[in-house]
């Protein structure tokens, strides 16, 4: 018997209506997460401008090619871009609104205005961003540190704080509307302990969205009111505590780091069980642990403040929280290789995404302790090693994780396959230019080299050399799957509802999915991730 090629079916969410209105005021929430995939690509395009002009300042070791000034504004506007507008809102936006109500069997997200709105709140924060940016950029560094930030600063450190206070409500907005969908609209059959991991990561980071956006947000409106009013909050000349707002200003942003991983290690969940056709071994322990490292996670702010004159009894304390919430990280990292075991490996491009994830992430990890441990800390903090130490977690991590999801659900999301060996070559690329960017930080910082300078001794002249090789590696990286996957809506081979054999809701649709998901509402009756034992066997 022969097997009929695949076709597109004839109406799907993509196509039903093609004018811009009916995108632009649109419920569905596929259209939703693509209108955030085009938007947040945008800033990842801006952030990375701004990263190659860095590595290209230090090339050399007496900074021959900006100021000390718009070196400033370079490193911030990176971080702050980088952060705010395309990490912490890339897979919750982007694969989460399109792929959660189809996960559980829903026909959209429950409060479908207020996904809408999200998008709109935050294009309005991007919106002042790049006001912020064209105006002259801010030089405060991305932390925003008073009273530097709230009183002396000269740049539009105003602007950008608005435009962060205002992406927060998008993440809010976003967060609720996960917390209410995953427990109120499960499909009839679909238990808690059947939900796919990625779904419980995704829960895990809505919690800390709602719980800790607004900590951020007041605190940026609190060096406003001091930098416009010079009402004494922040700065000791007029009163206040400039430790206050690091207190304020991490307990967000530790957290903030998990809002940025979390849904990746949800993604490399769902890619490590597809492509070793086994059961995620200790499924209900990797779903309890996402939980735990969103609640540990608002414990360990004060580990970024062993140097900053905080009591010793208290690094003593944060020191302790830092070590143990390593531990739910290293449960995930250890079930993924009991997954890999005795599996049928198939190196599509989503799994070599999912297997660099590991080993970066894992490195990243590692490092962390390091910094967990105050001896180590007060040796490197603030030095190249914490740099390192921050892009394995979150390009290494959090990057590599939104792109393998990216490539997986790619065509479900438009019906169409990209070449296969174009991605795994850009993959492969991404990894290697990854580690010769990043890897000659950490000897850079444990030699002592700081953060944040333009200029240093000569000495560090060739390890600077290799990780701005790497970036020029690394960005050919990134490009290649922006052109293969845009030339994949065109002329790609038509996917089919299911090209990966994956296991899951999502895959029971027409790819692409019609706007109502599902013409009858599905009862599940399996567990998560069943992949049969003859599936495994012949490979």
């Amino acid at each position: 018997m022969t097997t009929s090629e695949p076709t597109m079916p004839p109406v799907h969410y993509l196509n039903c209506d093609y004018s811009i209105r009916s995108w632009l005021l649109t419920q569905d929430h596929k259209r939703i997460a693509l209108l955030f995939l085009v938007s947040i690509t945008v800033f990842f395009l801006l952030g990375s401008t701004y990263a190659g002009m860095i590595r290209t300042e230090l090339l050399t070791p007496n900074g021959n090619v900006v100021s000390h000034q718009n070196y400033n504004k370079l490193f911030t506007m990176h971080g702050l871009i980088m952060i705010f507008f395309f990490l912490i809102p890339s897979i919750p936006t982007v694969l989460g609104n399109f792929l959660i109500p189809m996960m559980i069997g829903a026909r959209d997200l429950a409060f479908p205005r207020l996904n809408l709105a999200s998008w709109y709140v935050y294009t309005l924060g991007g919106i002042f961003t790049i006001t912020a940016a064209v105006a002259g950029g801010v030089d405060t560094g991305w932390t925003f540190y008073t009273p530097y930030s709230s009183i002396y600063s000269h740049t539009n450190v105003t602007t950008m704080a608005v435009g962060v206070f205002i992406t927060g409500f998008s993440s809010i907005f976003t967060g609720l509307n996960f917390i209410v969908t995953i427990h109120k609209m499960r499909a009839p059959g679909l238990t808690w302990f059947r939900l796919p991991l990625f779904v419980w990561a995704i829960y895990a980071t809505s919690i800390i969205m709602v719980l800790g956006t607004p900590v951020i947000a007041i605190t940026l409106a609190m060096v406003g009111l001091e930098r416009v009013f010079h009402i004494g909050i922040f700065d000791p000349a007029l009163g206040g505590d400039p430790l206050l707002f690091q207190h304020l200003f991490w307990f967000y942003s530790h957290p903030a780091v998990y809002i940025m991983i979390l849904p990746s290690m949800g993604v490399v969940s769902e890619l490590i069980a597809c492509f070793s056709r086994n059961r995620i071994f200790g499924y209900k322990i990797v779903a309890f642990s996402s939980v735990a490292i969103a609640v540990v996670g608002f414990l360990v702010w004060g580990h970024h403040m062993f140097v900053s004159g905080q009591s010793a009894y208290a690094g003593l304390i944060f020191s302790f929280l830092s070590f143990l919430v390593a531990i739910p990280s290293a449960i995930k990292v250890f079930n993924w290789t009991a997954t890999l075991y005795k599996g049928s490996i198939s190196y599509d491009a989503p799994m070599l995404y999912a297997l660099g994830f590991i080993g970066l992430f894992t490195i990243g990890g590692v490092t962390g302790l390091f910094l967990a441990t105050l001896g180590m800390d007060v040796h490197v903090h603030d030095t190249y090693f914490v740099v390192a130490h921050f892009h394995y977690i979150m390009v290494g991590g959090a990057i590599m994780g939104y792109m393998g999801g990216l490539h997986f659900w790619w065509p479900k999301i438009t019906g169409r396959l990209y070449p296969e060996q174009w991605a795994r070559l850009a993959a492969l690329v991404i990894f290697l230019g990854f580690n010769l960017t990043f890897f000659p930080q950490f000897i850079l910082g444990y030699l002592g080299m700081p953060r944040r300078y333009h200029t240093y001794p000569a000495e560090f002249q060739v390890l600077n050399v290799m990780s701005s090789a790497g970036a020029s590696i690394l960005g050919v990286g990134y490009m290649l799957p922006l052109f293969y996957l845009l030339w994949s809506l065109r002329r790609g081979p038509i996917a089919g509802p299911n090209p990966w054999g994956a296991k899951g809701l999502e895959w029971l649709t027409p790819s692409p999915p019609p706007t109502e998901n599902f013409e009858q509402t599905p009862v599940v009756t399996e567990e998560a991730y069943a992949y049969r034992p003859e599936e495994n066997a012949s490979g």
